[in-house]
């Protein structure tokens, strides 16, 4: 895998939606690491823009990464009281609550915009896209590397034929990749230990890492490679708002929670007002609920207001430095 697309280093920078932009790709690709462009919230449109921007500032290989959904049976009740729940932050922000939540599949537009651009590597998370989608992509040669919580889905994931897989161990910050019911937490070092030797396709390590020597324990235990976000947060190429930054630089230890009333789709980040008050309340299932929520978080992005926003970061964001991705990655080796 390092040698078929040019890493220097058996890292991988994790494909955080909305956070990535084509500026900290590219600087990531540079640096020696495999860049991943998180299209998770774009349409086929967008993922093709964002892909040629990606080329015109590296040459090198670089990764996408899509959101395999089904589409969402929508329960009037459920959405009447999910709106209900989040009456109160629309009027503490002078916001009119969303109306319309009508749900688009653009999973096939944004496959079409991978071909089309033939980008060397899709991953995928919440799932494993169809036999069809995985044909298509391997006959443009597109390495597909899915992403898993338990051995269970590890398997799945090797069984459909994917080249390789992400296990993203309960300290990884932002959605959770499960696929499978119940939701499942174990550790990196646990999910690791119980998948190596039980598939044949490369692991790579993901949740939490933030040290060189969660690398080399990693890469020891049986891994091909690790997947880093939340240290990368703080890189100086990293684009997110000035105030997501300093909340992952002045994070404390047990400051994260996983919650699903940003998306409907558990997540870890930030504790804040927003995760305490939406605790016990109904969230539609994704992406109705991140459709509801999209304009209070935008607002509070606008300002500046912490407390509603959703601030994915790991277990160990604490520990995050800030520096250039080079002088980041350097830590890590």
């Amino acid at each position: 895998m390092l040698h078929t697309f040019e890493m220097q280093y058996p890292i991988i920078q994790a494909p955080m939606a909305g956070v990535t932009t084509p500026k900290f790709v590219a600087a990531c690709a540079e640096a020696g690491i495999l860049g991943a462009i998180g299209a998770g919230y774009l349409d086929g449109k967008q993922t093709q823009a964002f892909i040629q921007e990606v080329k015109k500032l590296s040459a090198k290989p670089f990764a996408v990464n899509l959101f395999v959904l089904e589409e969402p049976r929508i329960d009037i009740d459920v959405l009447q009281k999910a709106r209900m729940a989040l009456q109160p932050f629309y009027e503490e922000l002078g916001l009119s609550p969303v109306q319309s939540v009508m749900s688009k599949d653009l999973f096939e537009e944004q496959v079409q915009a991978v071909i089309n651009e033939e980008v060397a590597i899709c991953s995928f998370t919440f799932g494993i896209p169809t036999a069809n989608t995985i044909q298509r992509l391997k006959e443009k040669n597109t390495y597909l590397i899915g992403t898993a919580t338990t051995l269970e889905e590890a398997k799945l994931v090797e069984a459909a034929g994917l080249d390789a897989v992400v296990l993203q161990g309960s300290e990884a910050g932002g959605h959770r990749g499960s696929f499978t019911e119940p939701m499942t937490l174990l550790t990196r070092n646990e999910l690791l230990r119980q998948v190596v030797g039980e598939i044949a396709i490369p692991v790579i390590s993901a949740g939490g890492i933030i040290s060189k020597d969660d690398v080399t324990e990693a890469l020891a235990s049986g891994a091909q490679a690790v997947q880093i976000g939340t240290a990368f947060l703080v890189a100086e190429e990293c684009e997110i708002n000035a105030t997501y930054k300093a909340e992952v630089l002045n994070s404390k230890p047990q400051q994260t929670t996983i919650t699903r009333a940003f998306t409907g789709k558990p997540a870890r980040g930030l504790i804040n007002d927003f995760t305490e008050r939406m605790k016990d309340e109904v969230v539609a299932p994704y992406p109705l609920q991140n459709h509801l929520t999209t304009t209070i978080r935008k607002e509070s992005m606008k300002q500046g207001n912490k407390e509603y926003l959703s601030l994915w970061m790991g277990e160990n964001s604490y520990l995050a430095k800030p520096g250039t991705v080079k002088e980041i990655v350097a830590k890590f080796l």
